[in-house]
């Protein structure tokens, strides 16, 4: 995991829109072996290790979790020793797939090896392990795999491939080695730690469903079709993009934030901690609410991805309280609306200013976060609706006004629940919804770098972008929607990671009767955002930028129609 500010994330790479992997996701939604995967929508991600002994703190410092050896420049020797002192004698493999279970997850992926070396198994390869180093002297991943066989829970292994702290020639982010006895040949690295340990455990856990690689600093093509050919020998494992040299995978791995339009077309999965750690820290109480939660997995689901939440077991080897409680309140939320959740596919519409949407066959379900105070819900959806009714109760039937490109729903004056309600829409056809105002349409840009295009700007495509020229650091962007339109929302995409220091602000305008006009103002972190406001009346909108850092860029620039 990847340290930043005061949040620690899971990989360190610069390339720019590879959503924080090294490569594009090669696999399509239509591969076979995604099956699964692509109806599972939950998925629970553990990082656990040695770094759970310090829990977090070092040198009167308590801003640590799994990076903690990099951040405080913890001498091998010294953060080996630890090893030592880790007893989980609380671990019951078996309670942990119960509650993943409970949750309403459908696989586990968990760190077999994170950066600081340390193997959570009994590897022949380095005496570094749980088995041979600590007083538990049990293998970890063997207890989870028979367990997840025996509950029927997919399991998956997060292996660092590249950076490792601890054995000679291991990649170091930053390239800052505070320790010489870590210098080494990272060739040598690859063939004598990285590729046999890869290979055990691969072959020694039964049916691994997902190979999770995370961080490829300096990663060289020849290392990575090392790795590459041994992931191969399985046709069904599902890796992510985060091996190295751009070589790409089936996943694309977004993380600690949710794409503004997901990325359609392929396979891709948020990664998020609970709290602002992904292994344990004892002095972080930044846990996000059920409520958030839920609200985000739905979000995910509604753009087309899935969800791997994340928990930081301490280390005596049980899962924080508040993350069992939070679990086990989403697993009652899918207990009733699951069917909302697993197996369906993206939202047909672009936008809803009071929720999100998903689809399965010839039903929309509509998850409602901000309930009408009149009652009336307005779908922009304009095919004939047979039939609507809470999900909660289905033999209550709404009433349904039908319009030119819409219907309204009678609800109750109530939300049935406070996270979200789900309304259920049978219809007829496929879905008939208006198309993105933005679409096609021409965008002149104050400058533009020669490496991009303005068209990137609204070509569906995440994974392009438009810059203005190097060396500037303002910009703006003017967008004729050729008729006058009623908006009331926008969404960005950027090329950024939530770690890259990047700080973009936005103006929205609107013109009106020759004058540039202020609608909305915003300041994001390089990762996008969408934004609602009051209902806007224009066809000619613009977008100013400012970037200190970096040239401004955009990915996606959208503009949502008033519903």
């Amino acid at each position: 995991m990847k340290k930043i500010i005061t949040i620690c994330c899971l990989s360190f790479s610069l390339m720019a829109f590879s959503q924080n992997g090294d490569g594009v996701a090669q696999s399509k939604v239509n591969d076979p072996k995604m099956q699964w995967w692509r109806d599972s929508k939950f998925g629970m991600f553990i990082h656990w290790g040695i770094y759970s002994v310090p829990a977090g703190k070092w040198d009167k410092n308590t801003n640590y979790g799994e990076w903690i050896m990099h951040s405080a420049k913890i001498p091998r020797s010294t953060y080996s020793a630890l090893a030592k002192e880790f007893n989980p004698t609380q671990f019951n493999a078996e309670e942990w797939v119960k509650l993943a279970k409970a949750a309403g997850q459908k696989y586990m992926v968990i760190t077999s090896k994170h950066h600081d070396g340390f193997a959570m198994y009994g590897s022949k390869a380095s005496a570094y392990n749980i088995v041979d180093a600590t007083p538990f002297k049990r293998d970890i991943l063997k207890e989870l795999a028979d367990a997840c066989r025996k509950h029927g829970m997919k399991l998956g292994f997060y292996y660092s491939q590249a950076q490792d702290w601890y054995h000679p020639g291991g990649a170091v982010s930053g390239n800052k080695d505070w320790d010489s006895s870590h210098i080494g040949s990272m060739e040598k690295y690859i063939d004598d730690i990285a590729i046999p340990q890869v290979k055990e455990i691969l072959a020694n856990y039964g049916d691994v469903a997902i190979l999770w690689w995370d961080t490829p600093t300096n990663m060289t093509s020849v290392m990575t079709q090392k790795l590459a050919a041994i992931a191969k020998q399985y046709p069904q494992l599902i890796t992510n993009n985060r091996l190295g040299a751009g070589m790409g995978g089936d996943l694309e791995t977004p993380e600690q934030f949710i794409p503004a339009t997901g990325f359609p077309g392929r396979n891709w999965e948020v990664c998020m901690t609970m709290n602002g750690h992904w292994g344990y820290n004892a002095w972080d109480d930044r846990w996000k609410s059920t409520k958030e939660l839920t609200q985000k997995l739905v979000d995910i689901v509604s753009k087309g991805g899935n969800f791997l939440l994340n928990v930081g077991p301490n280390a005596y080897g049980v899962i924080p309280v508040v993350c069992q409680q939070n679990l086990l309140e989403m697993g009652e939320w899918l207990q009733l609306n699951g069917e909302s959740i697993y197996g369906t596919t993206a939202s047909p519409f672009p936008y809803l200013s009071w929720g999100r949407a998903t689809r399965k066959g010839q039903t929309i379900y509509l998850h409602v976060f901000d309930w009408p105070t009149n009652g009336k819900l307005g779908v922009p959806l304009g095919n004939k609706i047979k039939s609507s009714y809470l999900l909660a109760d289905k033999n209550h039937a709404l009433t349904i006004t039908a319009q030119k490109n819409s219907s309204v729903l009678q609800l109750p004056a109530y939300a049935p629940d406070k996270m979200s309600s789900v309304i259920a829409i049978e219809f007829e056809g496929e879905p008939n919804v208006l198309p993105i105002v933005t679409s096609g349409k021409s965008i002149i840009a104050s400058s533009t770098d020669v490496s991009t295009i303005t068209k990137h700007l609204n070509d569906g495509n995440p994974n392009t972008k438009w810059q203005a020229q190097k060396g500037e650091t303002k910009a703006s962007l003017e967008i004729d929607l050729g008729s006058v339109v009623a908006i009331n929302a926008m969404s960005l995409v950027e090329p950024w990671h939530p770690w890259s220091g990047i700080k973009q602000t936005h103006e929205l305008q609107y013109l009106d009767a020759g004058v540039w006009k202020s609608i909305t103002k915003l300041s994001t972190d390089g990762t996008g955002s969408t934004e609602s406001f009051k209902e806007i009346k224009a066809q000619k909108f613009r977008l100013l930028l400012e970037n200190q850092k970096e040239a401004p860029s955009i990915g996606e620039f959208i503009l949502y129609r008033a519903e």
